[in-house]
């Protein structure tokens, strides 16, 4: 397969049978190579698939090809030193975003019309926004998350992404979610925020494509407080092992990255997983009288390339952070052009459970901004 944009790490001898699926390279496929994006996993051939790709090929997907991350999922640009930094198909000097950068390019770039990729604080919802297709974060459980190389477990995620949002609910279907009311989206009461927060192409995009749904209105949503803390003891405690034995094969972002985690006291680790806790309550409060909150997925379009993830982490992160810490769904809805001619994303989420109805909301709003 050629592939100038860097997106495939790894692809079977022949062409499959079956609805094509990429699958990003953090996810086990048996009998083909799974890196999760690092050097200590350069040649690893997993025995048996994951629970949730053996479940799509009994449906009827069959594996396209292994897709490039950032080195274990940590981190938002998927400049992978190993085996080089996806390059974004819409502007090659602008980062496709992360960790699931490999899909949102293969996907951008027409090499694929489905993938599977993992979410744990955006890593699904970051790619669909700065490549300009759809990415959908499930309810925190919905989809097993066995066979997929961990991050934090507790925030993981295995969703879909896909050129449009019926591509990701037919996906989610074969997990068993079932379909949305047809009417549920045109009775929808949704809440709108964090608009302020985006640069200002972004915000009059995002404001546009909320104004297609009948009831909608601006609401004071709350943030989370420090949860990092937490995020960083899971990731410390999945790698402690691996990295006291590789610590030289890890890449420099990386590396520093779990440098920090692994030092962080266990005091602030309690007071963070207790904020996160109160966070949830104070979410579900804030949701009272709402059936989804709409926000932008990033404050800004695709990032040039060559910033860095630490530069660029915590601004992208802002507002897909606290869906995955109260374990909402979300989905990433691309929503015209932007600054740069780049595309904004529209960010639909929900409570816990609640997937069936973003997915339903996200039709709704795909059609009306297709149609206008």
């Amino acid at each position: 397969m050629a592939d100038p944009y860097r997106a495939f790490l790894a692809v079977p001898d022949e062409a499959p049978e079956g609805i094509p699926l990429a699958v990003k390279d953090l996810i086990d496929t048996s009998g083909l190579t799974t890196t999760y994006g690092s050097a200590i996993f350069r040649d690893h051939v997993p025995e048996r698939s994951a629970p949730c790709v053996t479940v799509l090929e009994e449906a009827g997907y069959a594996v396209l090809g292994k897709t490039n991350l950032h080195e274990f999922a940590y981190g938002v640009t998927s400049d992978n030193p190993h085996f080089g930094a996806v390059v974004n198909p819409l502007d090659a000097g602008r980062i496709p975003g992360g960790s699931s950068g490999g899909n949102g390019a293969a996907l951008a770039a027409g090499l694929c019309e489905l993938a599977l990729g993992t979410d744990s604080a955006g890593s699904v919802r970051f790619p669909a926004a700065c490549c300009g297709v759809v990415g959908f974060k499930p309810t925190w459980a919905t989809v097993p998350t066995e066979g997929v190389f961990p991050l934090a477990p507790s925030f993981d995620t295995v969703g879909p992404m896909a050129r449009s949002v019926a591509g990701c609910a037919e996906l989610m279907r074969t997990f068993g979610l079932a379909e949305a009311d047809a009417g549920a989206a045109g009775e929808v009461r949704a809440a709108l925020a964090w608009t302020e927060l985006a640069d200002p192409l972004v915000r009059a995009r995002i404001e546009e494509a909320a104004a297609h749904l009948p009831d909608v209105t601006h609401v004071d949503f709350p943030f989370p407080g420090d949860i990092t803390p937490a995020f960083q003891a899971e990731a410390a405690e999945v790698h402690r092992t691996l990295f006291a034995e590789h610590a030289d094969l890890y890449g420099e972002n990386v590396r520093h990255k779990l440098e920090l985690a692994f030092a962080v006291s266990d005091e602030a680790v309690a007071e963070a997983r207790a904020e996160r806790e109160a966070y949830r309550g104070r979410a579900l409060e804030a949701l009272d009288g709402f059936d989804v909150v709409l926000t932008p997925t990033m404050p800004m379009v695709a990032p040039p390339a060559g910033a860095g993830d630490l530069a660029l982490r915590e601004r992208m992160m802002s507002v897909t952070r606290p869906f995955s810490a109260a374990g909402w769904p979300a989905l990433a809805l691309p929503c015209g052009p932007a600054e740069d001619g780049l595309p904004a994303s529209l960010q639909i989420a929900a409570r816990p459970g609640d997937d069936a109805l973003v997915l339903a909301v996200g039709e709704a709003i795909e059609r009306t901004l297709v149609s206008s």
